[in-house]
């Protein structure tokens, strides 16, 4: 399928559901805890496994069947499993692939609550971690022989460091390793692992595919044996099940999911090209404009990508004087957000991944959300000048890698 037909695809997928009762343009909210049945013979089947239809929310909704369907249909896997947190899909795909004695290789960079999950949950199992520089894929072949699991993350969390995940795949494949890459950051709008031969995408479904902030979730997308294999072992025991609310509102926030992609990824280049040139900014951190991206998997971007701020700059004289930046965590939303990895290095409770990974405290993290990237420009340039720091000569620009995305009428 060719870039512009997935587009065109990718929307219809988003914005057209089937008919529902009575001609609804919105498909109900179940909300009810169970599901009974209407004779002895029906509920007999259901629970043999002969018919399929629900039996009690914990276990599956059809509120939440239908966002299941359509993030399956998206990333262009069999099925799909949703979840309560981003952190629920990441805990209950790994612990249904693994058990005591195995080990999981994992990219650097990851998602900092992933890696506190590894290195404080899996000891206790009798699992064990190695992590990997995702970019270089010698490093990546020579962890893999006896691995059980292999977690990506493309690009990484406070770097934005780009894994080719076709490679990776295969060299996976050719170990006998299972492959899960985190797709939050790109999306399926602008990245779809599975087509490169990952076996499960992860998402925090609280990013962008809400894209309101007002939605905590999280899905993996697979094939059918794969996604079978996490129903029924650490869904039923775990707990961990969305709530037919919240795949509604999942469902409404993937309405707009092309154009907000869109909308986000021109804003955040439009505010790290500008961020750039401005004295107090040593170097932006955005795989665009590192023109270190594979236009064959990496369709687009997203707008969350980091900063290092120059010698002498005070980072939190900066932080406070932004006037349109909100400082918090996660991402994703209709809002710009800021996190200094100053504050993340004092972060308590377990391991660090800014510290052990070795995140410099001067790396600022930004996402660019729906305000006008020119205001958004001007607040960070007021915010740098306020907070002093030292010039730094402008490196050369890099060419800003354009595939068919920036080819598009740049309105939403």
């Amino acid at each position: 399928m060719s870039d512009s037909s997935w587009w065109s695809e990718a929307g219809s997928i988003c914005a057209h559901d089937p008919g529902f009762d009575e001609g609804a343009v919105v498909p109900p909210i179940y909300q009810t805890s169970l599901f009974t049945f209407g004779s002895y013979a029906e509920m007999r089947q259901v629970f043999a496994g002969e018919k399929q239809r629900s039996i009690y929310s914990r276990v599956g909704n059809p509120s939440v069947r239908v966002f299941e369907e359509k993030l399956a249909r998206l990333e262009g896997t069999e099925q799909a499993k949703a979840f309560a947190s981003g952190m629920a899909a990441i805990s209950g795909t790994v612990l249904a692939h693994v058990a005591s004695g195995d080990r999981i290789v994992a990219v650097r960079h990851l998602y900092p609550d992933a890696y506190r999950f590894f290195q404080t949950m899996l000891p206790k199992l009798g699992v064990t971690v190695d992590y990997v520089d995702g970019s270089d894929l010698g490093a990546v072949e020579r962890a893999l022989p006896g691995a059980k699991l292999l977690y990506l993350e493309s690009p990484t969390s406070w770097l934005f460091e780009v894994q080719d995940l076709a490679a990776i795949a295969r060299l996976a494949k050719a170990a006998g390793v299972v492959t899960v890459a985190d797709n939050s950051w790109a999306t399926p709008i602008f990245q779809r692992p599975a087509t490169h031969g990952i076996d499960f995408v992860l998402h925090s479904a609280s990013k962008y595919l809400s894209g309101h902030s007002d939605t905590v979730a999280g899905v993996v997308c697979g094939s059918a044996a794969g996604i079978e294999q996490i129903s029924a072992t650490s869904v039923p025991y775990l707990g961990a099940k969305l709530a037919p609310f919240e795949a509604f509102l999942l469902l409404r926030g993937l309405r707009t999911l092309p154009a907000r992609m869109l909308a986000q990824e021109n804003a955040g280049i439009a505010v790290a090209t500008a961020l750039a040139k401005m004295p107090g900014v040593a170097r932006v951190l955005h795989p665009t404009l590192a023109g270190k991206v594979d236009e064959r998997q990496l369709l687009g971007s997203s707008s969350l990508f980091s900063f290092e701020a120059a010698p002498g700059l005070d980072i939190e004289r900066f932080c406070d004087a932004l006037r349109l930046f909100r400082l918090g965590v996660s991402w994703g939303g209709h809002e710009s957000l800021v996190i200094p990895a100053a504050i993340a290095h004092e972060q308590a409770g377990g391991p660090n991944s800014v510290i052990d990974f070795g995140v410099s405290p001067r790396i600022i993290r930004l996402h660019v959300g729906l305000e006008s990237s020119d205001a958004l420009i001007a607040d960070l340039k007021q915010a740098l000048d306020s907070a002093g720091g030292e010039v730094v000569p402008a490196a050369p620009a890099q060419p800003v890698k354009k595939g068919w995305w920036a080819k598009r009428p740049r309105s939403t």
